[in-house]
């Protein structure tokens, strides 16, 4: 009886203790602290009032009285951006980071109708709020092709456009991946969890390197589903995913009229839509680093900035370098 209890401790010390549970964050990141006060801007885009979460940060160096707008991505929040925005605060800048309708801190209402169109005249009646007139607009991802969007429809407030390893760059569905339908999107969704989220990041954002610091922002977007807000999150995130999967921004970069810098972390395999591509295209499906030179070349008097040994996230991933290179590109 002795040696039965013995071995069954010893296995169950050699044993990998189990992964933590995901905490319950709230379908709006109600239990999430962003690293700046969070204020709400409510409107009524669709007959139903939405409000939209922000964080407006003052410089802390003298004012140089331009103000930058950072756009955040589709796996990504505003607070995301929370070193990017306190470097830009510390050079003079006021920053607006707001987190789209659909997602984050933000409402997300069950019915709405997603189109960057929409999300871009609630960022531009954020910005009429705040009482601000122009703007340099910085786009990560999903939010590279709002900001395009967003250049395109309110020229007038754009003094410059930095994209990110943006989204949109390819027409996937010329490219020969189905359309997924809304049930489909929803059911992908569902299937998310921490474990699924750090995997795809791992493979795509991070070429394969993980370190401690990035668990946080897996944290933060499983959070959102881990509770009994999960069908509400899974809704939104599906319906932003056939938004990005019909609006590609590929067909208008010509039309572009404002200084543009894309900047590209070229270890990036990001590809929206490969994995649901047939067997027999699906490794032609291009990633955005093989994009980024075309799209360069389309949009009049880009620059093309390109770091060799980052990923989707430059931001997240070597802050420092990223940082540095936007602030030349801010004063282009």
């Amino acid at each position: 009886m002795l040696s039965t209890l013995l071995a069954t401790a010893a296995l169950a010390a050699a044993a990998p203790a189990a992964a933590p549970a995901t905490p319950d964050l709230g379908p709006n990141l109600e239990r999430f602290a962003y690293p700046h006060p969070v204020k709400r801007f409510t409107a009524t885009p669709q007959g139903e009032p939405v409000a939209m979460a922000y964080m407006d940060i003052a410089p802390t160096a003298p004012a140089n009285g331009r103000t930058v707008l950072l756009l955040h991505g589709k796996n990504f929040c505003a607070a995301t951006w929370g070193t990017t925005a306190d470097t830009l605060a510390a050079k003079g800048y006021r920053v607006i980071a707001p987190d789209q309708i659909g997602f984050c801190k933000s409402s997300k209402p069950a019915g709405f109708q997603y189109s960057f169109a929409t999300l871009a005249g609630l960022t531009d009646a954020l910005l009429a709020d705040r009482g601000l007139k122009k703007v340099d607009v910085v786009g990560h991802s999903m939010g590279g092709m709002l900001a395009v969007r967003f250049a395109l429809l309110h020229p007038d407030r754009v003094d410059r456009l930095v994209l990110v390893n943006p989204l949109g760059l390819a027409d996937r569905v010329a490219q020969g991946v189905p359309p997924a339908m809304l049930t489909q999107l929803i059911a992908e969704e569902n299937k998310s969890s921490a474990a699924s989220i750090k995997g795809y990041q791992l493979a795509n954002y991070y070429h394969g390197t993980w370190r401690p610091e990035y668990d946080k922002w897996v944290a933060m977007s499983a959070g959102m589903s881990a509770g009994p807000g999960r069908a509400i999150v899974a809704n939104a995130q599906a319906r932003t995913s056939d938004m990005i999967q019909t609006q590609p921004i590929a067909y208008e970069l010509d039309r572009l009229r404002v200084p543009t810098t894309l900047m590209i972390g070229m270890r990036d395999t990001t590809a929206f839509g490969r994995a649901r591509a047939p067997a027999a295209i699906r490794a032609s499906i291009p990633a955005i680093p093989a994009l980024a030179e075309m799209a360069t070349r389309r949009i009049p008097g880009a620059r093309l900035v390109k770091f060799d040994a980052l990923g989707h996230s430059p931001q997240v991933e070597d802050p420092a370098t990223f940082q540095a290179a936007l602030l030349v590109a801010l004063t282009r």
